[in-house]
């Protein structure tokens, strides 16, 4: 087998691995949240509590959320169709930017029942509601774990992390609130809590938020330069010049090129390209369309750049 099989043998195996532990890692979530939202809404109500009940409701969406992931990750497996030469790639762009919504209306519910509790302070309740909190932070932050790796290397993925993220940082605020509210009586507790997690959870969102929207119209992904990719491509001693370079993303693990490229030499215009393709994969571009030139050539469109 030559080093260059290798390479794609290897990178080949890397790829089917990482997507077959996304795929798990969504699944496990999904099964894991759905279970502890039918046992909360158990508990509520046996316990006659609204909080558990609602929060059960509130951990519903999440299950909704990261189904939306996952449908838009076996969407994106999908290579191309007649309509759709891309396939159904940007499905995990629009779930990461739906997830980013649904983060920014979960802020603003805690902020506004925040805001209720200060104006109409009532009392929290005990230890039942306290140890299911408890039971809800083993089962998000096992979620959290199994997507912490990926997070960085897929827009989707960081989606479902932040989401699961965020509800476990408003189990732990639960299970604080509830241990001090009832060593101390001071039922305001609750409410400054919420407040709290829900900047952090703001925070962590709004990062999000604009990538999301970012890659949705279509820009620049986080991460690459234009500049950099022109300079990268000028190394080579054939090229003279580079014009009409455009770089988007197809998904959000995945990113396309096109160029027009001025050669110096039409004569080396195989290798010259292999070159470029090749500097272009090192910069995370897998999808490159060049055109080529002669140094003589005048391209038309060349002035409304």
């Amino acid at each position: 087998m030559s080093e260059q099989e290798q390479h794609f043998h290897h990178h080949h195996h890397h790829e089917v691995s990482g997507e077959a532990l996304k795929g798990r890692a969504f699944l496990f979530g999904i099964l894991l949240n759905t279970l502890f939202v039918i046992g909360e809404f158990t508990a509520g109500f046996f316990f006659h509590s609204m909080g558990l009940l609602a929060d059960a409701g509130h951990n519903l969406g999440d299950v909704s959320g990261l189904l939306i992931s996952l449908g838009a990750f076996l969407l994106a497996r999908n290579e191309h169709c007649r309509n759709y030469t891309y396939g159904f790639r940007k499905s995990t762009i629009w779930a990461s930017l739906l997830n980013a919504a649904i983060l920014l209306l979960a802020v603003g519910a805690i902020m506004t029942e925040c805001v209720r509790k200060f104006l109409a302070p009532e009392p929290v309740g005990g230890w039942p509601i306290i140890l299911t909190a408890g039971i809800g932070i083993l089962v998000n932050g096992a979620t959290v774990l199994f997507f912490r790796k990926e997070k960085e290397h897929d827009l989707n993925v960081k989606g479902a992390y932040l989401h699961m993220l965020a509800d476990t940082l408003v189990s732990v605020g639960v299970v604080l609130s509830g241990v001090l509210i009832l060593w101390t009586g001071w039922v305001l507790i609750d409410p400054i809590v919420g407040l709290c997690i829900a900047l952090v959870i703001l925070m962590s969102t709004w990062g999000l938020l604009k990538e999301s929207v970012r890659l949705a119209m279509d820009g620049v992904p986080e991460g690459i330069q234009v500049d950099a990719i022109r300079a990268r491509l000028l190394e080579d001693p054939n090229v003279k010049s580079v014009h009409h370079l455009h770089i988007w993303p197809i998904s959000t693990t995945e990113n396309a090129l096109t160029a027009h490229i001025v050669l110096r030499d039409p004569g080396k215009m195989g290798e010259t390209g292999k070159r470029l393709h090749e500097r272009l994969s090192e910069e995370e571009i897998g999808h490159a369309t060049l055109e080529f030139e002669e140094p003589d050539s005048s391209c038309p469109d060349q002035c409304k750049e």
